[in-house]
């Protein structure tokens, strides 16, 4: 999980104040540094766990970095801190009633929670390449094993491509591995979305986080339609300054705007306490493509 989405100081609105005094006023309402909680050893990154602002969060390397792989409210738990994990979430207007979830990429385990109290009839498969991740979700952000929530410590690769061979499905795969820099190259590119396509229902939907702002845009969005074809493509940057989008990609026809929306009305009790506000989601739903089609195709 990652999420890139930069803090703005509170302008104060009054009469002009002397040099000392706005000093003094600074250094009043100034943030709390951020609380280091624990460094957890990898052989990938250290994982870092750290509170800030009211939040319990997750990063790699270092505290001061570009981005968080996970955030959670310490006085709301539940609320989804993320842009961009309210709109992967908000999938469930396209498929409400999964049973079967693949999550590749554990993080603080945001989704699979969620989407534990969600879908009481689901059982949720994470994929997690890094133990260490795993140990800081289940010792600091609530993560626990049972036999709805099953955990393989594996490279997401390697376990779609198994799946692939043991003829299993899902009915949602969510897509959100990153590491310290971006998502790994050998799961962008079409030989590998192949796979992924191959392990959804025919009734199933893919669920993908990703950047606005990579360079890697148009052949990213290029490889995902040519295996896809059309898709919903959900941009965050004008809700909460991030640079997220997600990418919601059913095997069928997208629904229309009446089923969305019926979806959507059905499942709004259920998302509230997550802060998913559905009538504010549902604009997100675009389907025109805003990249280069011309761009070339991501492979091996």
């Amino acid at each position: 999980m990652k999420v890139r989405h930069p803090r703005f100081l509170i302008a104060i609105a009054g009469a002009v104040l002397a040099a000392a005094a706005a000093m003094a006023l600074c250094g009043l309402f100034a943030a709390p540094s951020a609380r280091l909680l624990h460094t957890e050893p990898s052989e990938f990154a250290p994982v870092l766990v750290f509170e800030e602002y009211g939040e319990r969060c997750m990063n790699f390397n270092t505290i001061e970095d570009n981005g968080r792989q996970t955030c959670v409210s310490l006085t709301d738990p539940d609320r989804m801190v993320f842009a961009y994990t309210r709109m992967m979430t908000s999938a469930l207007f396209v498929r409400p009633d999964p049973t079967r979830v693949l999550i590749i990429g554990l993080g603080g385990a945001t989704l699979p929670l969620a989407l534990e109290k969600i879908l009481p009839d689901a059982v949720i498969d994470s994929v997690e390449i890094d133990p260490a991740v795993a140990r800081v979700a289940e010792r600091y952000f609530g993560y626990k094993q049972n036999v709805r929530q099953r955990l393989f410590l594996e490279d997401g690769r390697a376990f779609v491509e198994r799946a692939q061979r043991e003829s299993r499905q899902y009915d949602m795969v969510m897509l959100d591995a990153f590491d310290v820099d971006y998502i790994p190259p050998h799961l962008l590119t079409r030989e590998f979305f192949q796979a992924l396509r191959s392990i959804i229902a025919p009734d199933g939907v893919l669920v993908s986080n990703s950047f606005t702002t990579s360079t890697m845009y148009d052949r990213e969005s290029a490889t995902y339609a040519d295996v896809f074809g059309v898709f919903f493509n959900l941009r965050a940057e004008h809700r909460d300054l991030s640079a997220n989008r997600v990418i919601i990609a059913p095997l069928g026809p997208l629904p229309d705007e009446q089923t969305l929306a019926r979806n959507a009305a059905a499942l709004a009790d259920a998302l509230a306490p997550f802060g998913i506000e559905t009538a504010s989601m549902l604009p997100l739903f675009s389907r025109e493509p805003d990249w280069n089609q011309d761009a070339a195709v991501l492979t091996d």
